[in-house]
């Protein structure tokens, strides 16, 4: 029997979208998008909290191949990403081949017919013969494990589904948590609540933003004058390079990590007024142990009468508060979790029973051998189903450079099987254990396994004390995807 589609593609978000336009471009146009949601977009559909935006300039965050030049700001607002993703998907014309409302519960492969059976949520089912996951990690919310959190009595709000509806002015707010949303979010409300208390596990790395308006005649000029756009992105993208794929993975050989370092104590100086604010705020781990920061707004908030820094840990949520170990309890009407999301965790990598040849779990394969896959991509074991952000694929670059090199990856797999008729392809055993060993040989070079990252609560680190990123620059990632030898994959035919 012949599937309903030859690709099912799962997630709409920018992975989707990116993975769906150049697939198409590359031939293979008989694909669906299933996304869960009620619209496009992933991340910039579903957070939507006040001073949400991205946090690497705007002209890295887009596709290669579709540079925009209409951002109101080198660091875009995130209604301008959910603008972008919409936009693609209509001029790529995307959206009539996007199921919305389609959340994948199962998905089983077939071992005789080489196909993919996915069962959704609404009780709905369609076969596929190859199977792109593109739902990203950072899409499952994370609710902390307090007491009595459901006993409180006030408005619970978790920064990735922001209520509209919730008026903070004059109300007493409590945020649980100083990760990379309530850096945005904090100096975004602080006017307007009555107070506002900023409970703190551990300190996040803020830096300063190089942030500006980019008004109407700079957003002309990067249209018309010739090689501006192209420079713009140049710089952008070493920029993106140098603080975060060269400093974190090759640590020991160079050492920008140690000047950010320095940077962000200098700023943390020049903001925070306080000394004893600001040695709260200040932490004790190496700059990359865990996600920093950019913002200019983040650190001098805690400069307002209204807003109090409190770092003694949380004992419980009362129905009128929030108490710490000390027994204090501080009141508040409104609590937001700005606690981030599930990442390395059981239910989210993937967000989804996979169940692949002779019946494998894909969840149970990762507890079991630790996260792993080849350049990010495949996994033995599991035919015909190929990730974009599979571990060890994302180096840390912009998030659509992954984007475009894990779907040339992909595209060159498709197209072999195309050209010798093959129905199943599956990586080797030999090609995804030695590129396992190839980056667990880097680690030696990488920030993340110092002593002082013990210290940094990160969700970078998984239950085995691993950090799934691909420690290689991003012009070999790009090369790797392009130039893979084929024979690291099985390509197979139905009887």
């Amino acid at each position: 029997m012949s599937p309903d589609h030859e690709i099912v593609i799962i997630g709409g978000g920018f992975s989707g979208i990116g993975a769906a336009i150049l697939l198409d471009r590359a031939g293979f146009g008989d694909f669906v998008v299933l996304e869960e949601g009620d619209g496009v977009g992933g991340a910039w559909h579903w957070n939507t909290y006040p001073g949400v935006g991205v946090d690497i300039p705007s002209f890295s965050y887009q596709f290669s191949f579709e540079q925009v030049t209409g951002w109101s700001r080198v660091y875009a607002p995130g209604r301008e990403l959910k603008a972008y993703a919409e936009y693609c998907v209509d001029k790529y014309d995307i959206r009539r081949r996007t199921r919305l409302g389609a959340k994948v519960a199962t998905a089983t492969f077939d071992d005789e017919r080489h196909q993919w059976r996915l069962d959704l949520a609404n009780g709905d089912s369609l076969t596929a013969r190859f199977v792109v996951g593109a739902t990203g990690v950072l899409t499952q919310p994370k609710t902390p494990d307090i007491d009595g959190l459901a006993d409180f009595r006030g408005t619970v709000v978790h920064t990735a589904r922001w209520d509209h509806d919730l008026d903070l002015s004059g109300r007493r707010v409590a945020v649980i948590g100083t990760g990379a949303s309530a850096v945005q979010v904090i100096p975004s409300i602080a006017a307007d609540v009555g107070h506002l208390t900023v409970f703190q596990r551990t300190p996040i790395w803020c830096l300063p933003k190089p942030d500006t308006a980019l008004p109407a005649p700079v957003r002309l000029l990067l249209r018309r004058l010739p090689g501006a756009r192209r420079i713009s992105r140049l710089a952008s993208q070493t920029f993106v390079e140098l603080t975060f794929p060269l400093a974190a993975h090759f640590h020991r050989i160079v050492p920008t990590a140690a000047a950010g370092e320095r940077l962000g104590r200098a700023h943390l100086r020049r903001a925070v007024r306080d000394p004893e604010t600001r040695d709260k705020l200040t932490p004790r781990y190496a700059l990359g142990c865990k996600r920093p920061s950019f913002s200019n707004d983040y650190l001098p908030t805690f400069n307002r009468p209204n807003v109090t820094l409190e770092t003694t840990g949380i004992d419980a949520v009362t129905a009128s508060g929030v108490r710490t170990a000390d027994g204090v309890e501080h009141a508040a009407d409104v609590l937001i979790l700005a606690t981030g999301f599930k990442v390395f965790e059981k239910g989210n990598m993937p967000a989804f029973t996979v169940r692949g040849a002779g019946g494998a779990d894909l969840e149970k394969f990762w507890q079991e051998n630790r996260f792993q896959a080849y350049q990010g991509v495949s996994v033995p074991g599991f035919p015909n189903l190929f990730t974009i952000l599979g571990p060890y694929g994302y180096n840390g670059s912009s998030y659509f450079n992954l984007i475009e090199t894990q779907t040339a990856h992909i595209v060159r797999c498709l197209r072999n099987a195309r050209r010798t008729r093959a129905t199943r392809i599956e990586v080797t055993r030999q090609a995804n254990d030695r590129y396992f060993r190839a980056m667990l040989a880097r680690r030696r070079h990488q920030v993340f396994f110092q002593d002082s990252c013990a210290q940094a609560n990160s969700y970078y680190f998984d239950e085995h004390g691993d950090v799934p990123f691909r420690a290689s620059p991003t012009l070999e990632t790009i090369a790797t995807s392009r130039g893979f030898d084929l024979s690291d994959y099985d390509f197979g035919c139905t009887a």
